[in-house]
């Protein structure tokens, strides 16, 4: 098996990106130069934990953005998939697809997993705030689902 995953550290300037969201836009980590940046990466949609980490971050978003705080979700699912997840749980922000892992693996969420004993690779639900030069802030290596968008506001 390979390595458990190993998130970028506080201090580190965030790897530059450039993705298609669900809705067909493309975005990168430039767009949001000036303004800070809550990446979060979450292992698949429509699990309990995913939608209710989407659904906190969606209510709390006009706070986040009064805060100055935009806010991407990535995770190995397909466009089609973040499309369903975003229309049923009304998302207005960002969702990137990523399955080959060329944002998940620059950003080290990805590795070995266990549960129940069973060991697998996966991604490791982590959130990165990024300030606005691209520098990572914070790490949330194991954000609360129910809690995420007032974790990410005692970090301001």
């Amino acid at each position: 098996m390979a390595a458990k995953p190993q998130p970028l550290e506080a201090g580190t300037p965030a790897p530059d990106f450039t993705a298609t969201t669900h809705d067909g836009t493309t975005v990168s980590l430039s767009d949001y130069r000036g303004r800070m940046l809550a990446l979060y990466f979450y292992p698949k949609d429509s699990t309990s934990g995913c939608t209710k980490q989407a659904c906190n971050l969606q209510e709390n978003l006009d706070g986040l953005a009064e805060a100055g705080v935009a806010v991407v979700g990535v995770s190995p699912d397909s466009l089609e998939s973040h499309e369903k997840f975003s229309g049923k749980h009304d998302l207005s922000f960002p969702l990137i697809a990523d399955p080959d892992h060329e944002l998940i693996g620059p950003y080290g969420v990805w590795g070995e997993k266990s549960n129940y004993g069973k060991t697998y690779m996966g991604l490791q639900r982590t959130t990165f705030l990024i300030d606005a030069e691209g520098v990572i802030q914070h790490v949330f290596k194991r954000p609360k689902t129910n809690a995420h968008a007032e974790e990410i506001l005692s970090k301001l």
